[in-house]
């Protein structure tokens, strides 16, 4: 290393040190991570501990995390106690923690909680959430051009904040492309269940969709498999599936990672608020953005360009609820 670079890295660390608290400086910075799912899951939890272990490698503090946890309040807040006991800073990601986050953050005052895609807040607790309701919106609108039935479907797992935004701005986007096409949406009860994700996914193919938005953790591959079969095309979240299965013509992308490292970094830096939320979307592009296959027209890649950049600028204002009859699927 060159003397420069050493002594622009020494001002940097420098810099975070100076501005650590004092409470932060007597102890070292100690993170614990809780997934209320698998870190290996090919999706939103496997992207968070990512975001974890990356910022446990490029900050220099500890990382412990504890996953597998059932998405069950009392399940949630007893893991986050545990983790509260010997832990300067815990993460919880997903919408699910955020009861739980409340009620735990009020317990341990000294700690600091952050819930990531939650939206709540407290005196030692902030939010920081990636909008992938933005993605959405864009997904919704390539669904809409690329179908050929004129019927898409939208399939997720649990009912959180999050996954229930995401669907609305997905039929926001389809309306706003064409009005005239049918949205069949449902949500299963289990991200993870890859015999039930084909059983919908069939349904839906049945009820004539032929695009349908998944946002699934590890029961993305029974309804890949299944719309493979039926030649249905499917639109991916969290990461790029385009590049990974053709059966994908897009997928909206939201690293919700980048809100645990920017987490644990504002929390080093000392830039970190208390009773915030800290969101991040299309405006950050390597956060948010709508990936598509290599067949997707110009034209329409086009389309999706201009409508991502009347959303950064405030001109489409992106809907979070939807209120409509859900697609069923018989026992």
């Amino acid at each position: 290393m060159s003397r420069t670079l050493r002594f622009r890295a020494a001002l940097a660390a420098f810099a975070i040190a100076a501005s650590l608290t004092a409470a932060q400086a007597d102890e070292p910075v100690r993170v614990g991570g809780l997934f209320a799912g698998r870190i290996d899951d090919g999706g939103f939890m496997q992207a968070g501990y990512t975001g974890l272990a990356k910022a446990g490698d490029a900050l220099g503090v500890t990382i412990d995390y504890t996953d597998g946890i059932k998405p069950e309040p009392d399940l949630l807040a007893e893991a986050l106690r545990a983790l509260a006991a010997d832990h300067t800073l815990v993460i919880a990601h997903g919408g699910q923690n955020s009861a739980a986050a409340k009620t735990v953050a009020a317990e341990f005052p000294d700690v600091t909680f952050v819930v990531t895609q939650g939206g709540v807040t407290g005196d030692n607790l902030s939010s920081y959430e990636v909008l992938q309701e933005q993605s959405a919106f864009l997904a919704g609108v390539l669904a809409a051009r690329v179908t050929k039935t004129g019927t898409v479907g939208h399939m997720s797992g649990i009912k959180v904040k999050p996954g229930l935004k995401g669907r609305a701005a997905y039929i926001a986007g389809v309306a706003y492309a064409d009005p005239d096409v049918t949205v069949l949406t449902n949500f299963s009860g289990d991200q993870d269940d890859n015999a039930l994700s084909a059983k919908i996914a069939n349904a839906m193919a049945d009820a004539g969709a032929d695009v349908v938005f998944t946002m699934l953790n590890a029961g993305r591959t029974g309804a890949i498999d299944a719309m493979r079969e039926r030649g249905v095309r499917q639109i991916g979240n969290v990461v790029d599936w385009t590049a990974i299965d053709p059966v994908f013509v897009g997928s909206a992308m939201a690293d919700s990672g980048m809100a645990l490292f920017d987490a644990v970094s504002d929390y080093v830096s000392g830039a970190f608020e208390p009773g915030v939320v800290r969101r991040i979307g299309l405006d950050t592009p390597e956060a948010v953005s709508l990936a598509v296959a290599d067949d997707v027209p110009q034209a329409v890649r086009d389309e999706l360009a201009a409508v991502a950049a009347k959303i950064v600028a405030g001109e489409i204002e992106v809907p979070t609820e939807w209120e409509g009859e859900e697609f069923t699927v018989a026992d």
